[in-house]
């Protein structure tokens, strides 16, 4: 087993130097030349040094993102080969004879170790925003959000554990089946309760406070046929410059919900246009579509895993100590081969996301008729987050689940309409 820990050292190694190859050797910033001059092209909108900023800011966040991916394959990996998965599963066994004790002390450690683990490289993360003005955030401000994300996870994550754990128990062949069977309205609630339960534990929503916006963006759910009563503000200008709107939720939690960074720095029409988007992906259901993907791809996932956990196990589990299926030790396996077809399927995953977000576009055009709102309020978001707007490939295909601002731009430039507002506020 050292020499699989080794094997993954070398890779690692030769993935470090492709990256650094391709991001500063092979990879060019800029626009291809059929762009230049258009009003997709960041010389048009950007000062010299925000476009400076721009290429420089996404390349470090791009670097730190790529070199972290394998991170969590590393942790579980090397966990499990140096024996502290099976030396936190006796600890724990020898403190209590309750399982479901063992589970949590088992499991709780592995997270908190695996959590700082990765703590110095989101660190790093949030330290470039901050240097290149995007995040404003105070560390305690982003350490309180860490903690409120990692209970969050922790609790969602043990209480999936538990699932499994159980089912395995019980149909050692077939466990995938009963915990997809779980999970479905486990995911429906998720959907349900997110933007009253879940997003307040971060940021403070409150009803919009300008009347006027606010009658015309619920004019304009009226003319979408939503059913909203109320547009909520998010006090989000206390942690970053960047700009943003949605809409979340499903039935009577349904919120149309706006950053105070976006009222502050888009006209109305602008933040109209930007709404007419997030409307766009309610009208369409992508919503729906979303939550019907994920309960499939949730099936397939659960299947492969199933059968490449029984498989691992066969022909590593002696080595590791790994009792038996249902052993605390074969946790870390579990979460290392669900890490990874998490990642195999992010492709997949953003290319359907992107192709909803072109959809919506399409749908703000549409309702709005007003395409020059739309390419400025674009570029004012290309402006707020130093947005590559035309990113290198492997950036698009493993994290870009919304089309190139390129791509956007130069679509609304390009999308007949048969008339446009002139007025502006």
């Amino acid at each position: 087993m050292r020499k699989v820990a080794l094997w993954f050292l070398g890779i690692y190694a030769v993935y470090i130097v492709f990256i650094l190859f391709y991001f500063f050797i092979w990879v060019h910033p800029g626009v291809p030349a059929a762009y230049k001059g258009t009003v997709a092209d960041p010389q048009t909108f950007m000062t010299p040094h925000q476009l400076q900023l721009s290429q420089d800011y996404s390349r470090i966040q791009d670097l730190i993102s790529f070199l972290s991916m394998p991170l969590d394959w590393g942790i579980y990996l090397f966990v499990l080969i140096f024996g502290f998965s099976r030396w936190l599963r006796n600890r724990s066994e020898d403190m209590t004879r309750f399982r479901l004790l063992h589970t949590i002390v088992y499991f709780l450690t592995l997270s908190v170790v695996t959590w700082l683990i990765a703590f110095p490289v989101n660190f790093a993360a949030h330290e470039v925003s901050i240097h290149y003005g995007i995040s404003i955030q105070s560390f305690s401000s982003w350490m309180r959000d860490n903690l409120v994300s990692f209970w969050l996870n922790w609790l969602i994550s043990f209480a999936t554990i538990l699932v499994i754990y159980f089912f395995i128990r019980r149909y050692p062949k077939r466990w995938w089946l009963p915990v997809w069977l779980v999970a479905i309205p486990f995911m429906l609630f998720m959907t349900y309760i997110q933007p009253v339960w879940i997003d307040p534990l971060y940021n403070d929503f409150y009803p919009l406070k300008d009347g006027h916006l606010k009658t015309e963006i619920l004019n304009l759910a009226h003319q979408a046929d939503i059913p909203a009563h109320n547009v909520y503000e998010v006090n989000m200008s206390e942690k970053t410059n960047g700009l943003n709107a949605y809409v979340n939720g499903i039935g009577s939690h349904l919120r149309i919900v706006l950053w105070d960074t976006t009222l502050q720095h888009l006209k109305d029409r602008e933040v109209l246009f930007v709404m007419a988007h997030e409307m766009g992906h309610y009208v369409k259901h992508h919503l729906l579509w979303s939550v019907a993907g994920s309960i499939v791809s949730t099936l397939v996932g659960l299947y492969i895993a199933s059968k490449l956990f029984t498989w691992s196990l066969r022909k590593w589990g002696p080595a590791l100590g790994i009792r038996k299926k249902d052993d605390l030790a074969s946790i870390p396996i579990l979460l290392m081969i669900i890490s990874v077809l998490t990642f195999v399927a992010t492709p997949i995953d953003n290319a359907v996301s992107r192709h909803a977000e072109h959809s919506a576009d399409q749908y703000a055009i549409q309702l709005t008729q007003d395409k020059k709102a739309g390419i400025e309020s674009f570029q004012k978001l290309s402006v707020s987050g130093l947005s590559d707007v035309n990113p290198p490939g492997l950036v698009k295909f493993f994290e870009y689940n919304h089309p190139t601002m390129l791509e956007r731009i130069s679509f609304i430039e390009n999308y007949p309409v048969k008339h446009s507002k002139k007025n502006e506020k």
